[in-house]
């Protein structure tokens, strides 16, 4: 199916070599979807070690340790790209769920 552009608020049809040009781009951004879903997967899992961090100052400052279960809430966050297998798709990683914070 042909694609077109806009000149000049006339619709013209892409030549063969613009069709070819953007289907190099599409083929590329598809290409990119999982690593776009594995910086999502670690940009949200850095917010929720950041939203975290005040339960360790906190700890330290009044001197105790966090509980097992918050420590192991951290370390699952911490962990979770290396869950993400070489043949999982985009869809996989956006589909992995994220630890409950305790």
């Amino acid at each position: 199916m042909p694609r077109y552009k806009l000149v000049n608020g006339e619709r013209v049809q892409l030549t063969a070599e613009e069709e070819a040009a953007r289907d190099a781009e599409e083929t590329a951004w598809n290409n990119g979807a999982k690593d776009r879903a594995i910086a999502n997967l670690r940009a949200k899992r850095d917010q929720l070690l950041k939203d975290s961090d005040w339960e360790v100052i906190m700890a330290k400052e009044k001197g105790s340790t966090l509980s097992a279960a918050f420590k192991t809430y951290r370390q699952d966050l911490r962990d979770l790209p290396s869950t993400v297998a070489d043949d999982d798709t985009a869809a996989d990683v956006d589909a992995i769920t994220f630890p409950t914070k305790p």
